[in-house]
């Protein structure tokens, strides 16, 4: 299995050009093209052999992608090269129920959101662009999920102190998890 991890640039803190957006687009589809047969060529490893994974390989994507796949300020179409390509099992989003009530404790920005706010991973607060979901962990469509979640517990819960409020004892960006199943050969 391959574990493909990245972290690419915040589509934010540049100019009307949006260089920084344009470049998370473009750093999100490499993985796009790593993983769809055929759409690799022009990657190349360190010994010069070219192209991405080869059919039927299974992977897990993971990483913060600083992109929500309908809100926040990356470029529109970012996330959804990995949610809507039919190599990705996207089939269960991690959800959790701290995240639901930091949207709603803060208001703000979350209020104007379109997406669902149990799927949120990071908590930019209230400000904009407000709570996103930034972080992922996508199998590949031969892999089962078998459960997942996102760990954002709601104050309620003696390990909230992990996640906190801010200023984050931890970090703004919350443990996205899964469990997957291999199928057996």
């Amino acid at each position: 299995m391959h574990l493909l991890a990245s972290h690419p640039t915040p589509p934010t803190f540049d100019g009307p050009e949006d260089r920084n957006g344009r470049r998370n687009h473009d750093e999100i589809r490499l993985w796009a093209d790593y993983i769809r047969p055929g759409a690799g060529s022009y990657l190349y490893d360190d010994r010069g052999r070219r192209g991405g994974l080869k059919p039927g390989e299974r992977f897990v994507i993971a990483g913060d992608m600083n992109a929500d796949p309908l809100d926040g300020d990356s470029v529109a179409s970012a996330a959804a090269q990995l949610l809507d390509s039919r190599w990705v099992n996207s089939t269960v989003a991690p959800t959790s129920t701290g995240a639901v009530e930091a949207a709603a404790l803060q208001g703000g920005a979350n209020t104007a959101h379109r997406g669902d706010p149990a799927q949120d991973t990071a908590d930019f607060a209230d400000t904009a662009p407000g709570n996103l979901r930034a972080d992922y962990v996508l199998p590949s469509r031969n892999l089962a999920v078998t459960g997942a979640g996102v760990f954002w517990p709601p104050s309620s819960d003696p390990l909230s102190r992990l996640t906190g409020v801010y200023p984050f004892p931890s970090s703004d960006h919350r443990l996205v998890w899964l469990d997957v199943r291999t199928p057996r050969h």
